[in-house]
């Protein structure tokens, strides 16, 4: 039987500044392990230290640019557009515009700060 999510539990976030997680699906707010679905709110400014995840991390820009740092290169994700993460890559998020961002993260497995991995902060 489907089960409604009246509403998300707000997680604390890493990085520089505030960011507001909302997390809809996952560890925390549905006790699921094996997918995590929260909506991110993030200031312009904010970054959080980079991170080689044991996860899968799919990630829609709702507004704003998202910019994520790889040992590829970097990636300007802008409202619309998409990015995925694979599990042992390294990733660093960040919001350098004013206006911040908004954007949907995706992880499979589930996140967990056991699992994420992220570098000790600057």
């Amino acid at each position: 039987m489907p089960r409604l999510i009246e509403a998300p539990t707000i997680i604390e976030s890493a990085g520089n500044k505030p960011k507001r997680i909302e997390e809809y699906a996952g560890r925390v707010n549905s006790a699921q392990e094996n997918v995590s679905v929260a909506r991110m709110k993030s200031p312009g400014g904010w970054r959080e230290p980079g991170q080689r995840p044991e996860f899968e991390e799919l990630t829609v820009v709702l507004s704003g640019m998202l910019r994520v740092e790889s040992e590829r290169g970097i990636f300007e994700v802008r409202a619309g557009q998409a990015v995925v993460a694979q599990p042992g890559e390294w990733v660093r998020y960040s919001t350098p515009e004013a206006d911040g961002a908004e954007y949907i993260a995706v992880c499979l497995p589930a996140f967990s700060p056991d699992s994420v991995h992220r570098d000790d902060e600057d």
